[in-house]
């Protein structure tokens, strides 16, 4: 993606709230057509992009909408535990769907088939033009993506990794906002997600300098919801 294209998709996310747009495998919502359904929503609704995941999800859900689409793959396997856009065959099968912006797990952690994450960012830069996205747990983390020359870096991950242990249930991790936006934020956008359920901790994250939020489960997935609900009912 050139200079003009890139910082044209960057300005029409800033400030603003992404939706994510995801299903597990079973939810009666993760069908294409219904996910493509869902991203229009959000977007009537105000998102100003959409952050989703599998080929032919992404394929359907960026027919339907005209926003900037965030683009992985889930990919569980036993070698390894990263599960976000793992290879380089993930970064490019996600990137022929069209999508502006790839997300990919950006932790030291082991990748299958023994992988480099900074060899899939060489061969990114060399074989698409797009923007990529370094899910994150830790400030050290971030760091590096920001040296490998990510185009953006997010918080996905916090809390989520034995790197970072600071996980509060339905709480987003907001010092790891301050501290990224506070050594990085000046050379790469921080884009907060992970755990942001109420409208006021998107404003807190903003306020604390992130580029944008990602908000998903409190927004499209019902099944979550619902279960939220029933924990709070059953205490």
């Amino acid at each position: 993606m050139d200079s003009m294209n890139s910082n044209a998709v960057l300005k029409q996310i800033s400030g603003g709230l992404i939706v994510s747009v995801q299903a597990d495998a079973g939810e009666p919502l993760g069908r294409p057509e219904i996910l493509a359904a869902l991203a229009q929503a959000c977007i009537q609704g105000g998102a100003v992009g959409i952050r989703a995941c599998q080929p032919q999800n992404l394929a359907a859900i960026r027919r339907a909408v005209v926003v900037p689409v965030i683009g992985l793959i889930k990919r569980h396997s036993a070698e390894s535990a990263v599960y976000i856009t793992p290879t380089l065959s993930d970064c490019l099968a996600v990137a022929d769907t069209g999508c502006e912006i790839i997300a990919l797990d950006a932790t030291p952690r082991a990748r299958p088939d023994g992988e480099q994450l900074s060899e899939i960012v060489r061969q990114m830069r060399r074989l698409r033009s797009v923007l990529l996205m370094a899910d994150v747990a830790t400030l050290q983390e971030g760091r590096r993506a920001a040296e490998l020359g990510f185009d953006l870096i997010s918080t996905t991950l916090a809390g989520y990794t034995d790197e970072n242990s600071r996980f509060i249930e339905y709480e987003p991790d907001y010092q790891l906002v301050i501290d990224l936006v506070r050594e990085l934020g000046m050379r790469v956008p921080i884009i907060a997600e992970g755990r942001i359920w109420q409208p006021e901790s998107a404003r807190r994250l903003l306020d604390s300098g992130a580029y944008a939020v990602v908000v998903g489960s409190a927004i499209t997935r019902p099944t979550v919801i619902t279960r939220r609900f029933l924990q709070a009912l059953s205490r």
